[in-house]
């Protein structure tokens, strides 16, 4: 299915989403950092999910994608359907909302849509809210990866490093990036990777939107990322990095991909290049 087929566009504005609450065919989701925040209030209609849910969670690679049998089971419990369009949100800028997204183009589920600056955006707006729980109408959802393309594995990443016309962003703190702050084995940065923060992505401003697209295509071309380019981001477990694959599509970079072993597995091998 194509874009041309969403009802909503990729980015959309609290007041687009208001205007459209009633159709049968939307899916809100929320992935709140902090389940109260769920409880407390949320778009009318969005079903709350677990962000854990999102990461393998267990094995050498805890932050890697969970299995297709996991993730049948995790779209069936939302009530993902063929049909659906996902809107998903949270309440932090746009991390675990980013990393559900991705989830759902790695598996060729491509009618999905962003609520710009999350719950805090809807709030802002003076919208309704709806407290306690949403349930979904389960569904039965065979998730296969069918866009593989989306993302990379540490092999093909190692093999690749300075490659022309391959970026890596980091969307870790610059302290995490330099190496002078982490919980892994190693410090530091993969080689030739730069580094823009998540947080700097959002207008602080305005309810934590994506900021001025123009600046931010800017600011990321003076770091050596151009759209043309094929642009992998990362962070410590494809959270905060969800985010900036969501900003990179948002941008128009057409082969926007996420690491999603990130630094939790980069950072804990001993044979991995690492720049300080």
């Amino acid at each position: 299915m194509s874009s041309e087929d969403n009802l909503l566009p990729l980015i959309v504005e609290p007041d687009q989403l208001a205007a459209h609450l009633d159709n049968p065919e939307l899916l809100i989701i929320d992935v709140p950092l902090k389940p109260e925040n769920y409880a407390e209030g949320h778009v009318p209609g969005a079903v709350f999910l677990d962000h854990r849910r999102l990461l393998r969670g267990s094995g050498d690679i805890p932050t890697e994608v969970p299995d297709t049998e996991a993730l049948s089971a995790l779209f069936s419990s939302l009530g993902l359907t063929r049909d659906s369009h996902v809107v998903a949100y949270d309440d932090e800028g746009g991390g675990w909302a980013g990393r559900l997204l991705w989830t759902l183009e790695l598996i060729g589920h491509e009618r999905y849509s962003y609520l710009n600056g999350g719950i805090h955006a809807w709030r802002a707006e003076g919208l309704p809210q709806s407290v306690g729980d949403d349930s979904p109408v389960p569904s039965d959802y065979r998730a296969e990866i069918l866009n593989p393309a989306v993302t990379i594995d540490r092999e093909s990443l190692q093999e690749r490093l300075g490659e022309k016309g391959l970026a890596i962003w980091d969307a870790r703190s610059p302290a995490e990036y330099d190496g002078e702050k982490g919980q892994n084995r190693h410090l530091g940065h993969i080689p030739g990777a730069v580094n823009m923060e998540w947080t700097d992505a959002m207008d602080r401003e305005r309810a934590l939107r994506i900021r001025d697209y123009v600046e931010l295509v800017t600011e990321l071309e003076a770091m050596g990322i151009t759209p043309d380019m094929e642009v992998v981001t990362h962070c410590q477990s494809h959270h905060r990095s969800g985010f900036t694959w969501l900003v990179g599509k948002a941008l128009g970079i057409e082969r926007m991909r996420a690491y999603p072993g990130s630094w939790q597995e980069w950072g804990n091998r001993d044979d991995t290049p690492i720049e300080r």
